[in-house]
């Protein structure tokens, strides 16, 4: 904003007032430029906040909840919200045609996000040669799982060789357990490890 006469950016407010109907807010200014002394109006309108919909992801269960938001913002993958259930960080954005990275408020219809402030499930598969052991692990969300560890887990001591992540298969690196959908391991014959998740197992589960 900038004075009409002399374009500088420096004002004293006079006078305020604010109106509001059902979708919007108006504030109207009365300012004096503080370099030319010109006097001029200004006026301001935005949205008001909504109720938009979340679905939050929390250890296997999806949690719908509502958060109001201003329809003038905008909101991208990775960024956090505090709900009813908690923070969560955004992992979707569906708008009225697609999933995007990120869009203007007004135009979500429904935001799919994480809860943070719990552990992160994931699960952990071992190939028996035609059979599977399936387990469901909590671990803290920042905990790294390599390809190449040797873990025990339960009675078997493995080697990762799949890590696969909410966006892609990982056969050489590294990934969080926040991002960890499932993790895949074979059999090894010796008896060193560099991790036991034994601890963290919260149930075995049917093979998948």
């Amino acid at each position: 904003m900038e004075c009409p006469i002399c374009g500088s950016d420096d004002f004293d407010i006079l006078n305020s007032k604010q109106k509001s109907s059902k979708k919007k807010i108006t504030e109207e200014y009365l300012l004096k430029c503080v370099d030319c002394g010109h006097v001029f109006k200004n006026v301001v309108s935005s949205k008001k906040p909504q109720l938009y919909r979340v679905i939050i992801s929390k250890q296997g269960e999806s949690i719908k909840t509502f958060i109001e938001l201003s329809p003038n913002d905008e909101l991208a993958v990775g960024d956090s919200l505090l709900t009813e259930e908690g923070q969560v960080e955004i992992t979707s954005i569906e708008t009225e045609n697609k999933r995007v990275k990120k869009a203007l408020v007004e135009d979500i219809v429904t935001i799919w996000a994480n809860s943070v402030e719990i552990p992160a499930r994931i699960g952990f598969s071992v190939d028996l040669h035609g059979e599977v052991d399936s387990y469901k692990l909590d671990l803290d969300r920042d905990f790294q799982i390599s390809t190449e560890d040797i873990v025990k887990i339960d009675k078997h001591i493995v080697r990762i060789h799949v890590i696969k992540t909410q966006e892609r298969k990982i056969t050489s690196g590294f990934a969080r357990a926040e991002v960890i959908k499932r993790v895949y391991g074979k059999p090894v014959k010796f008896n060193n490890f560099d991790y036991d998740l034994t601890k963290y197992i919260v149930k075995k589960t049917l093979s998948e």
